[in-house]
């Protein structure tokens, strides 16, 4: 079955993971309820390539989970704000990172104390 083709799905978890199923998508609105809107945060807060965040911005918006916002008319720049649909993503978001807290804690190395 091609990804595409869960769009049409019987199962809500399926048709959700067509808009949202990938990294990228999910740093792009965990970004978005940190508060930042802006094209370039976006690029440095997720690493992604500028090719392939413009691709799930458009999908974002043209699935009415951001809008595209004008903030600057020379040159024009726009900013990605929530909607409410968008905004009614938060309690997923949240399970993530509560889930990523709890089963994927960071682990970081002992640094060797100075002295």
């Amino acid at each position: 079955m091609k990804w595409n083709e869960l769009d049409e799905n019987w199962c809500p978890v399926a048709r959700t993971l067509t808009l949202v199923g990938d990294r990228w998508t999910l740093l792009i609105l965990r970004d978005c309820f940190l508060g930042y809107s802006k094209f370039e945060e976006f690029a440095a807060n997720t690493g992604a390539t500028r090719h392939i965040l413009s691709s799930r911005l458009k999908r974002l918006v043209s699935a009415g989970v951001v809008e595209r916002q004008l903030y600057s008319s020379r040159p024009k720049r726009y900013e990605y704000v929530l909607t409410e649909k968008g905004k009614e993503f938060g309690p997923a978001l949240v399970a993530f990172r509560d889930w990523g807290k709890k089963h994927r804690p960071v682990r970081r190395a002992a640094t060797a104390s100075k002295g």
